[in-house]
């Protein structure tokens, strides 16, 4: 459980886990709702006694905090805004880890400064995105792709319900007189989770075919992408160079204008020069900012997993859609 990098091959069993696991948690959620009524802390575990659990970054520590309730104090290495592809571990994040009782990454690469942290580190650790159908990075130049995944997976509402589950399996080998309550409370999100796969749907359904062309600085909607029928287009095919170069911009501009596409969007956690470049020698126009490596503060647009997929969907949809006007 300790490899962070290298995906699994046992997408199959997974998936058939997962259906188990949902089946159950639809069991338990009858008798496992020890919250209704109290105040979080109220249920005889004091804040002392809750375990700390620490993710890699915004996203993770929303999903584990939904799953665990009140039952565990949950944390993130990387804050709001912070680019984790390239994040430098401080000091006080080993002092963290080394506090941790379960260490929850995203794996396929996309922490690799994890390992080094962690040297010392015994706490149990989970990759969330074991068994997710990975993808492998499409190259910006349309080449064929190589061995390289995209780490993005928690971007398709599909996948994230295999990091839930795998979530509520890591909570309850900690926390085992509370599993039941973790699975159920898993299934439950699971739940809200294909609601809102079920509106990004219904979001780009009227979105003209010859628009359904995603345009982003990083290529971190892949996984978004093809649950939703969408083309994609990018300026960097990862997070590693945080700038594009100039036959980067020259290659989205000239696709910009080739397939008339009228809107283009960068991400919260990087520069938008380079798009800028795109806007300037097209007619697209920079329709938001898209969220996928943090959430924002809880008083921004995504405060949530489900807050960044819903407005994720809804920018997308209304920038490709065009002025109607």
């Amino acid at each position: 459980m300790g490899n962070f990098g290298a995906p699994k091959s046992s997408t199959l069993a997974n998936r058939s886990r997962l259906a188990a696991f949902l089946s159950a948690g639809v069991l338990l959620a009858a008798c496992a709702s020890p919250s209704e009524g109290q105040d979080p802390g109220s249920s005889g575990t004091d804040d002392a006694d809750r375990p700390l659990v620490l993710t890699t970054f915004t996203v993770l520590a929303d999903m584990a905090q939904q799953v665990a309730g009140e039952h565990a104090e949950v944390e993130s290495i990387t804050g709001v805004g912070q680019e984790i592809h390239g994040y430098e571990p401080a000091p006080d994040d080993l002092r963290r880890a080394a506090e941790a009782d379960l260490l929850i990454a995203n794996g396929l690469h996309l922490e690799d400064w994890l390992d080094q942290l962690l040297i010392d580190v015994d706490a149990p650790r989970v990759t969330a995105s074991d068994g997710v159908d990975t993808m492998a990075i499409q190259p910006e130049d349309g080449s064929a792709p190589g061995e390289a995944i995209n780490p993005h997976a928690w971007m398709s509402p599909a996948e994230g319900q295999v990091y839930l589950a795998n979530i509520a399996a890591a909570l309850s080998d900690i926390d085992p007189d509370r599993a039941a309550e973790y699975q159920a409370n898993a299934a439950a999100y699971i739940s809200e989770l294909e609601t809102v796969e079920s509106e990004l749907r219904d979001a780009l359904e009227d979105v003209p075919a010859s628009a359904r062309v995603l345009v982003t600085c990083e290529g971190a909607f892949s996984y978004l992408a093809r649950d939703l029928g969408l083309e994609e287009a990018y300026l960097w095919p990862v997070n590693a160079e945080y700038e594009a170069t100039p036959q980067q911009v020259r290659a989205v501009i000239e696709r910009v204008r080739a397939d008339d596409i009228p809107a283009v969007f960068c991400e919260s956690t990087v520069s938008d020069s380079g798009m800028q470049q795109v806007v300037a020698e097209t007619e697209a126009e920079l329709a938001g900012i898209l969220y996928v490596d943090s959430l924002s503060g809880p008083d921004g647009p995504v405060p949530g997993y489900l807050d960044m997929l819903q407005h994720t969907a809804e920018t997308i949809a209304v920038g490709l859609a065009g002025d109607d006007d």
